[in-house]
């Protein structure tokens, strides 16, 4: 029988120290990708009435991260779930940027207000789930020694904004990623973001 996500969160939290990873070459454009095509699958599957639009922001550029490809996934995963939870309508937008030596990750919704403390263990707005997964987030990303945040987006518009960094390791520029139209995730062109986006 398969595990729901928050009893996952619980036997997280109890193996959560010493937490060991396994670094690996990751394309982080792919992983993303992959990664909304299931938030797609889930959209559908539980939300059938929702009127939320994923989006991934093309970074023009193929980013290669040296981190633990599960636990990654992971992060990426919860903070999509979270984003589905709180958001009825409008977006849930990833974007993903490189400096000179670190890349961010962003995910921005346009659903409710975030708590102060967010990332602590069992904070959460919901009735329904354990406020683990957050704080399981948190405590992957310290471990290859980078940063996870979480701002409220008002008062520019609604939702909020959720992100991490890590060590930059390759990037490319990229070509056009065939793989966003076999999923719903719309692909977008930075140039045609408003300006206040994320």
């Amino acid at each position: 029988m398969a595990l729901t996500k928050e009893f996952r969160d619980i036997l997280e939290f109890k193996h959560l120290e010493p937490l060991n990873i396994k670094k690996e070459l990751i394309n982080l454009n792919e992983m993303i990708l992959n990664a909304m095509a299931d938030f797609n699958n889930q959209v559908a599957k539980k939300r059938k009435d929702t009127n939320l639009t994923p989006e991934f922001v093309d970074p023009r550029e193929v980013i290669f991260v040296e981190a633990d490809k599960g636990r990654i996934s992971q992060v990426i995963s919860n903070f999509l779930s979270n984003a589905v939870k709180f958001t009825n309508e409008g977006t849930i937008s990833v974007t993903a940027v490189s400096n000179i030596d670190e890349v961010i990750v962003h995910i921005t919704d346009t659903g409710t207000e975030i708590l102060p403390r967010l990332f602590t263990k069992f904070a959460t707005k919901s009735t329904t789930v354990t406020g683990l997964g957050l704080y399981v987030s948190k405590s992957i990303i310290e471990v290859h020694g980078s940063k996870i945040w979480g701002k409220n987006n008002y008062p520019d518009r609604k939702g909020a904004t959720f992100g991490f960094s890590l060590p930059l390791k390759i990037r490319m520029l990229s070509i056009a990623l065939s793989v966003v139209t076999q999923t719903s995730t719309r692909l977008i062109n930075p140039s045609h973001l408003n300006k206040t986006r994320t």
